[in-house]
């Protein structure tokens, strides 16, 4: 038997660099369109049209890697089932959400949601067997704390606006959270690219939903500044969403969820600080230093 890559002693650290490196890339993609995400819908271009922008930008970095990988698309069906779950999970969660931030209050949704992270470490826990340092378990852990803290806004708490939206932020939670888990699992079966793949073609297959939940009578923002300029914001998110998969390939779903969820946001604060000057609340400046201890926690774990 011939010796291969996998049994060679330096392979396990060059392993473990690639996903702290593929983590950090998204981490700061993510964090810059964080900062921006919201200029889009603020000069009149609507969310649901981002959406769609967004599954286009999606085909540019598809291409690229497949094109590279000379388009071996994994066919097989449970490649299939697999790559079509992780996206559906995703963009599904986004259309939910869509109608969620209608019926309730984005200050309670939001933090539901971050929690995102504690699905896929119990799930990679007890399926995966995955386990970490215990610098890594208190990264973890603290990733956790600080994840709601970082979307929390106690305006005038109250939970008298319905009861629709509370269970549609559990099922936005779980399908972000079992979305992650199986992109570690199908990381295991199938190519990265293959996955991200799939996850473009889920997007495109869910842009007629956002188009129906537009409203075409209320005035959009068709000019440079609309589609144009959120195609630009929204590329970021797709190349940190091809970095995420590729992170997911080399490290494990208990370390890269809550670092690049938590990790995000970090990055989101510090640019409006510098360029926009907006100083968080109280509760938010406890999420990021939670986060940033969390953070660096979770880079020295294998």
């Amino acid at each position: 038997m011939t010796d291969t890559p996998a049994t060679s002693p330096i392979t396990p650290a060059v392993t473990s660099r690639r996903w702290l490196l593929f983590a950090f890339l998204t981490v700061g993609l993510w964090g810059v369109w964080g900062a921006f995400a919201g200029i889009s819908a603020q000069r009149g271009f609507p969310e649901t049209l981002v959406y769609c922008v967004w599954a286009v930008t999606m085909i540019l970095p598809a291409v690229v890697v497949m094109q590279r990988e000379k388009w071996k698309l994994d066919r097989d069906p449970k490649s299939i089932l697999f790559g079509l779950l992780i996206g559906l999970t995703g963009a599904g969660g986004q259309m939910i959400l869509f109608y969620a931030v209608t019926t309730g209050p984005a200050y309670l949704i939001f933090p539901i949601i971050s929690l995102s992270p504690l699905i896929t470490i119990l799930l990679s826990l007890l399926l995966l067997k995955e386990r970490t340092s215990r610098l890594g378990a208190l990264g973890v852990a603290l990733a956790l704390v600080a994840l709601p803290l970082l979307d929390f806004s106690p305006q005038g708490f109250s939970f008298t606006q319905g009861s629709t939206w509370f269970p549609l932020a559990l099922i936005i939670m779980a399908c972000w959270g079992v979305q992650a888990y199986f992109m570690k699992l199908a990381n295991n079966h199938m190519s990265a690219e293959s996955i991200f793949f799939y996850m473009m073609l889920s997007g495109l297959l869910l842009t007629p939903a956002a188009l129906a939940m537009t409203d075409f009578s209320k005035p959009i923002n068709w000019g440079w500044d609309g589609p144009w300029l959120a195609a630009v914001i929204q590329m970021l998110n797709a190349v940190g969403a091809l970095f995420l998969v590729y992170a997911f390939r080399h490290g494990k779903a208990i370390v890269v969820s809550p670092l690049t969820n938590a990790g995000g946001p970090l990055v989101t604060a510090v640019i409006s600080l510098l360029i926009v000057g907006v100083m968080p609340g109280e509760l938010k400046m406890v999420g990021l230093a939670l986060a940033f201890i969390a953070a660096a926690l979770l880079a020295t774990a294998a």
